[in-house]
């Protein structure tokens, strides 16, 4: 009996041990299972192999951040003081009702170096309506001139002596960029100074935006993030060369940013430079491209050419003979395939040169020579109340325009906004005490939308006279936000 005891308990031990040594064993060659002690947190390496297809876009932002400056705009306008609630307890802490008030306003946007001696490319709504403009550094503030604008591409040129040759972009051919290209868009989007964001060329061509003057629109449109305050910087490409301007987002989605390709910006460089503004020649017709069904409907074999839909009155194009319905296919010889070679031509010559036309005419080919005349900023003449004739609405005491892109853009007003912009609020105005100020946009009278100045002056000129008139307003709460209102006046 002892024997068996003995027995058993040496079965028993050496059970425990052969237990034992084979967890030691599992343990170090850590074949330990879960629940058991795990392995201690161990660095992650990644493979040179595993990066080596991808590029890094470090040299090209080391070489290109020099030349990226911030470009601040700083606004003063008078705008009238509105009542303290406090003044009758305390009396008057300040301007009276009514008395004028100077208001700062301080916007900002991108821009690049051109040469070494200071000319720097910006876009134009950046500085539209500025009192002063300076240009950040790297390390300080240089006061700039504004020395030309191009209000039809949304372009603008300024001059800064910094004392010392400071390092500037080539300008690239925007012509050779292909769909899929890398890019690089660089600036100070929401003041946050030499951001490099990067990614490709989406699509060459974008037009009908409303962005700039519709017969210039040929932006190039990136997936590299542009967000308010990258206009005028540069997008460049891989070489460092600058391929567009960077000007507009979309602000209902991501990634999608427009650039008015350099080769807009060298076509009228020297005019900017010498003169200020840009001279273009002007033909004085609306135009669209032909489709296999257009072609076809007006019997001709080939979609080359561009359609003429309307012929404006007392133009060029008037005096010469043409109409709507004509389809030109050369000028001075030159086969003109599509819209934008034939607007491309045109607008490069200056006023008072003659050019050759060549259209079909109901099949038939025809000719015509063309004396171009000087074309009206932003394409079309602005027609303005002779001194001394006042209004149908003199009576509201406001100065306003049109809700332009460069607005929206310096001032953050969402695209689903439209309306009448308020740039002054007279003292006399019954609009004072509905809280309607400067920076104001009026989107409808009387329940009607209004979409630019001649929508709303004549919504206001259906209101009889002692009937109300109803006026809704939104104004800025900062950021893209918007707040509505309504402000409700009675029509003299």
């Amino acid at each position: 009996m002892k024997t068996s005891r003995s027995q058993l308990f040496a079965t028993l031990v050496l059970t425990s041990g052969a237990l034992v040594f084979g967890m030691i064993l599992a343990g170090g060659g850590q074949l330990t299972p879960a629940g058991f002690s795990a392995p201690g947190p161990q660095r992650v390496v990644v493979s040179d192999a595993a990066v080596a297809g991808l590029p890094s876009f470090a040299d090209l932002a080391d070489a290109v951040l020099p030349a990226v400056v911030t470009v601040r705009a700083v606004t003063i306008s008078t705008t009238r003081q509105g009542g303290n609630p406090f003044e009758f307890f305390f009396g008057q802490r300040g301007p009276q009702r009514g008395e004028p008030q100077e208001y700062r306003g301080e916007g900002a946007g991108s821009g690049f170096v051109l040469t070494s001696d200071g000319w720097i490319v910006t876009n134009n709504h950046v500085v539209d309506g500025a009192t002063r403009v300076e240009v950040l550094l790297e390390d300080r503030v240089v006061p700039a001139e504004v020395k030309g604008r191009d209000l039809a591409t949304d372009l603008a040129l300024l001059k800064i002596e910094a004392g010392e040759d400071l390092h500037y972009l080539a300008l690239g051919d925007s012509s050779k960029l292909r769909v899929g290209d890398w890019v690089m868009a660089v600036g100070s989007p929401l003041f946050l100074q030499q951001s490099v964001t990067v990614g490709i060329v989406s699509a060459l061509g974008r037009s009908g935006l409303n962005i700039t003057d519709s017969s210039f629109e040929n932006f190039i449109q990136t997936d590299a993030a542009i967000n308010r305050g990258n206009s005028g910087g540069p997008l460049v490409n891989m070489q460092g060369e600058v391929v567009g301007i960077n000007t507009a987002m979309n602000y209902g989605a991501e990634n999608i940013g427009f650039s008015v390709p350099v080769n807009t910006l060298a076509a009228i460089l020297d005019q900017l430079k010498t003169t200020g503004r840009v001279r273009r020649g002007y033909l004085g017709v609306t135009i669209a491209n032909l489709d296999r069904d257009v072609a076809e409907a007006f019997g001709v074999a080939s979609t080359d050419g561009a359609l003429v839909q309307e012929v404006q009155a007392a133009s060029p194009a008037q005096d010469a003979g043409l109409r709507n319905g004509d389809i030109i296919v050369t000028v001075d010889g030159r086969p003109v395939t599509d819209t934008r070679q034939l607007i491309d031509y045109v607008a490069a010559k200056p006023p008072g040169t003659k050019v050759e036309l060549e259209f079909l005419r109901n099949g038939k080919a025809m000719d015509s020579t063309v004396t171009l005349e000087e074309r009206p900023e932003g394409g079309e003449l602005v027609i303005e109340t002779p001194p001394g004739e006042e209004s149908e609405v003199e009576w509201l005491g406001l100065q306003y325009q049109d809700l332009t892109p460069g607005l929206r853009e310096m001032h953050g007003i969402p695209e689903g906004v439209t309306g009448v912009w308020i740039t002054e609020v007279a003292a006399t105005s019954p609009l004072i005490d509905e809280q309607v100020e400067p920076g104001n946009v009026i989107a409808e009278v009387n329940g009607e939308p209004v979409r630019n100045v001649a929508e709303f002056e004549e919504r206001i000129a259906e209101v009889p006279s002692g009937q109300f008139v109803r006026l809704y307003v939104r104004r800025s709460t900062g950021g893209d936000s918007m707040q509505g209102f309504f402000a409700v006046v009675r029509v003299p």
